[in-house]
């Protein structure tokens, strides 16, 4: 049991956002466990960050397998006995935005949701007696303005027009909605509960074919679900963050 530090679990970490929010916490001290569906992937992304003297440990884990998500929150409690920050980061984006709105498969539905939305709440589910143990909890959940039902609705928004991919954008405003209930369930309990936008950041979700998108770097784009990981006691609970910035529901 690590009882010298904070322990912090990040999901889908073995690549952009998800493995530079590893790398941020371990650099400010936190004893991190980087989580992937593939254990190799995530062992050699884990020995990478090792090498560079960081407090990093694999794990394996895959927020769309029940059998998986209960072994992972197991191997927790038994190496560490408890968890401090959980930062729900796996997501995916399936869409086929030349299908518009309605011509989105049903299946296409059922798969976001089933990473983004049931994995998050499945994967809390499973952390949180840990959570519980910690005296100062932290859940960030990664979610994107593109799950702003405000901005949607907003002409003047950037993502107004940003309609092409509505299982993505819907399951992340399930994502926040999630968060405002358990942030209150959870609001005498020392534990505290945020949702994130990361900003358009230059990874390979954000890439159209040979052309990288995006107006953020990694680094950049891991800053804030890092901030919210280790707010004080007198933080926040119940919000929708980019940067130091409030965003609309």
């Amino acid at each position: 049991m690590n009882s010298n530090s904070k322990i912090a679990l990040v999901t889908g970490a073995t690549r952009g956002i998800g493995l530079e929010t590893v790398r941020q916490l371990a650099q400010a001290g936190v004893h991190t466990l980087l989580a992937g569906r593939d254990g190799a992937r995530a062992s050699e992304a884990a020995l990478n960050l090792q090498l560079d003297g960081l407090p990093v440990e694999a794990i394996t884990l895959d927020v769309t397998d029940a059998a998986s998500i209960a072994a992972a929150a197991k191997t927790v409690q038994e190496r560490h006995g408890r968890l401090d920050i959980l930062v729900n980061n796996a997501g995916i984006l399936v869409d086929d935005a030349t299908k518009g709105v309605s011509g989105q498969s049903l299946e296409t539905w059922r798969k976001t949701f089933d990473t983004n939305v049931f994995g998050v709440i499945e994967t809390t589910q499973a952390f949180l007696p840990l959570l519980r143990k910690s005296q100062a909890g932290r859940i960030v959940n990664v979610s994107s303005l593109l799950g702003s039902i405000s901005e949607h609705q907003n002409p003047a928004s950037f993502i107004y027009g940003f309609k092409g991919v509505p299982a993505y954008n819907v399951s992340k405003s399930a994502v926040n909605a999630w968060t405002v209930h358990l942030a209150h369930e959870l609001k005498d309990a020392g534990i505290k509960v945020n949702t994130i936008h990361p900003g358009y950041v230059q990874t390979d979700m954000n890439k159209s074919g040979d052309q990288q998108n995006g107006e953020l770097s990694v680094p950049e784009g891991a800053r804030t679900s890092v901030k919210l990981a280790l707010i004080g006691n007198d933080g926040p609970t119940g919000g929708y963050f980019y940067f130091d910035q409030v965003l609309p529901w």
